[in-house]
This record gives structure tokens, sequence and C-alpha cells, in this order.
């Protein structure tokens, strides 16, 4: 069994990065065995290309098709597919661009990468009923304190010392090719959801983005709401609370 595993471990160390498997071990009646294992590598690696530049499309025009490819060849190297929906491949990518040295100097691309990663997780997402505003009048009023909100699947929540909206925006079909982004103009608070089967990304207020991500880490919405007020005195829980529940991304609790 130990034998076994080391080979499929072997084989799997050559398949993503060209080493560590000899080819005598395998026999095949139809074509050399090192023929064999450089079609699957490169099967491989050419569907987990195109995975990556599914997902990060912005990223492959800010750094050019050839670049990107350079990119994707290393990332698939240290970051295997571990499962066989091809949708969840890629999360690491962020993490990746802080390290590689070639995108050290790309200071913006990581967060731009989390903003993609966010998108492409909010298309995927599963769906879930609006929520009925009728079982509010099921719970005590002195209960609401203790309500602990669950956020719409596709919902997440980012901020970035850069404009990264701007920039993704730039790059998306119909905007004009020449344009200019201020890296210093300022920082976003984003939400990223799907509305039915669009994707929105929205701009949001330092209060309402501290409240969601207390209520999104399971925080009950009295010491969420008494949180947030401390850091911003100004935050309006009725208004904030009847937005969110508007827009769908309020969509269940338990107390």
């Amino acid at each position: 069994m130990t034998n076994w595993i080391d080979t499929l471990t072997q084989f799997s160390n050559a398949i993503r990065t060209g080493t560590g498997f000899a080819p005598n071990e395998i026999i095949s009646p139809h074509y050399a065995a090192a023929r064999g294992i450089e079609v699957y590598r490169n099967n491989y690696r050419g569907n987990l290309h195109d995975t990556l530049a599914n997902a990060y499309p912005v990223i492959c025009q800010l750094v050019g098709e050839p670049f990107f490819r350079l990119l994707a060849k290393r990332y698939i190297e240290l970051h295997p597919s571990r499962s066989g929906n091809l949708h969840r491949y890629g999360g690491e990518m962020a993490n990746f661009l802080t390290q590689f040295e070639n995108t050290q100097h790309l200071v913006y691309l990581p967060d731009i990468a989390r903003l993609e990663w966010a998108y492409h997780l909010a298309y995927f997402a599963a769906d879930a009923p609006p929520f009925d505003i009728a079982r509010l009048g099921t719970v005590a009023p002195e209960a609401y304190k203790d309500l602990k909100w669950r956020l719409h699947p596709s919902c997440a929540l980012l901020i970035s010392a850069y404009p990264v909206a701007a920039i993704w925006q730039a790059h998306q079909a119909g905007e004009p090719d020449v344009f200019h982004i201020n890296l210093s103009s300022g920082s976003n608070i984003l939400m990223v959801y799907r509305d039915g089967m669009s994707v929105q990304i929205f701009s949001l207020e330092p209060s309402s983005h501290y409240w969601l991500s207390q209520l999104q880490n399971g925080i009950a919405m009295g010491q969420a709401t008494n949180a947030t007020l401390s850091a911003y005195p100004d935050f309006d829980l009725a208004n904030t609370l009847r937005h969110w529940l508007a827009r769908g991304v309020l969509i269940d609790f338990h107390i």
C-alpha cells in the first residue's frame, strides 16, 4: 500500500512540476510512457490555466496574457487542484501574488485578486430565498438584541487601501480603452453579492461594513450594534437593517 501511495504521489508531482517520476515505471501498449505523461501534464496545466484565466480576467488584462501564463504555471506547481469542481480552484491567488517575486512591485494586485475571487464565488454561490419580514413579528422586542443574522451565501466584505473597484470597472467590456486611475486616491470598502443572476459590487459606508462584518462573524445584533456605535456614533441601526433586508443581503436569523 505504501509503495502504491508513493507512486501516486510521484506521479502527481510529475504532472504538476515535470519532475520526480521515472517513465519506465509505466507500461503502455499505445505510446511511450514519457509521451503519455507529457500529454497528461499539458491537459492538466491547460485546464487549470483556463480555470484561473476565467476566475481572474482583470489580473490577466493587467499583467498581459504571456506573463499570466508564466504566473499561472508557477501557481499550478505550488497549488494542485484538490477538488473535482474546478470552480473551487484558485482561491490562494491573492496570497500567491504577495509572495511571487515578479509581482511584488504591483502592490494593488493581491487586492484585485481578492475582489475577483469574491466575484467568482458570488456567481457560483447557492441561492437563498428572500427573508420573510413577518418572522420579525414572532420575536419579542426585548429579544432583538439576541438575533444572529445570516448573510446571503454570495456576500463578501472587502477593504483595500487601493481603488480596486475603479480598476476592476475600467477592465470590463464596453469601458473606454483609455483611463487614468490614481492609486493614491483612497481606500475602497466594498460588498460583493449576487442579486438574482447578477453579481453586484457596492461601496459601503465604514459603519455598515463594520456592522455587517460583526454579523457575518456570528455576533448577535445587540453586541454588533453596540460595537459599531462605539466606533461610529452616527450609525443608524433602523435604516441600516431595513436597507439590507430590502436588498436581500440579510436572509435569516436565529436566537
